[in-house]
């Protein structure tokens, strides 16, 4: 028996497990795993505990950083849109957009030239419809090179989601346009990071899919808990029994009822397993 056996740990990607923001920004290469996370997760894991990820990137932009991860459970992608097992290399569940968001997504990119769209399906492809700068810049952090198209209307479906990328600006003026149109309560969308706004289904969301997670391992959730930065992981750190919020974190998520951690980019994830380690003595 160990001291995690029944504990799940569920930390977000992007800026939490891995700080990525000058990937982004400023095409540097996205660094390894911090060297104190990489210790502290084996050590949880190596206690029984169960780590996974939940990631607002969909399976194409995350399948090149599995291997290098102490991952020992099924991990949420595309914001909820997804649960796969990376040991059976299937999805256990799926939650896709309508196919008429295609044709709501290209309403959206042609009254906002500036900004782009990538699509996403639940495979190995990323899509990409008015490639902007993001667009390049994204590519360089996902590792990922994205299939241009004329229109969203040559994309496959179904989609996990349909990601915005340009100047905050725009994407806050995309938020705004929404709200004038009569099928906006029909999605999702949300922050991750200040340059990407997520659209997914309304059923989609990291919160839901961890707790369907959770219940899949027979977990309780008196014992989850959840890490993250930004506003596509709020709805997780409010199930868990505790969530944690690195330095980096918006002052939305900072203002939930967070265990505060340090930088991302110095450890954040260690942190947090040394605080579980305090809940849970050997």
């Amino acid at each position: 028996m160990g001291r995690f056996d029944g504990v799940l740990l569920m930390s977000d990607f992007d800026n939490t497990l891995v700080f990525t923001a000058d990937a982004l920004t400023a095409g540097k290469d996205v660094p390894p795993l911090h060297p104190k996370n990489q210790a502290a997760l084996a050590e949880f894991v190596a206690e029984g505990g169960q780590f996974g990820v939940a990631t607002g990137r969909a399976l194409a932009a995350f399948m090149c950083y599995v291997s290098d991860l102490p991952i020992n459970v099924p991990c949420v992608t595309a914001n909820g849109g997804g649960l796969y097992d990376f040991k059976t290399q299937q999805y256990l569940y799926a939650v896709t957009l309508p196919e008429i968001a295609a044709v709501h997504g290209q309403e959206i990119i042609d009254a906002f030239p500036r900004v782009a769209v990538e699509a996403y399906p639940n495979s190995q492809h990323i899509y990409v419809v008015q490639r902007n700068h993001v667009t390049d810049q994204h590519e360089v952090l996902t590792q990922v090179k994205c299939i241009d198209e004329p229109d969203l209307s040559q994309v496959p479906q179904p989609l996990a989601k349909l990601l915005f990328t340009g100047f905050h600006e725009d994407l806050l003026a995309i938020k705004d346009f929404l709200t004038t149109k009569p099928w906006a309560e029909e999605y999702e969308l949300i922050f991750s990071g200040e340059h990407l706004l997520e659209m997914t289904s309304k059923e989609a969301s990291k919160g839901a899919m961890v707790t369907r997670l959770a219940d899949y391992l027979g977990i309780d959730m008196a014992h989850v808990y959840c890490a993250g930065d930004e506003a596509n992981d709020m709805s997780m750190l409010q199930i868990a029994a505790q969530g944690f919020a690195p330095e980096n974190a918006i002052p939305a998520v900072k203002a939930l009822d967070v265990v505060p951690v340090c930088h991302a980019k110095d450890g954040a994830i260690a942190q947090v397993v040394a605080r579980l380690k305090e809940r849970y003595p050997a």
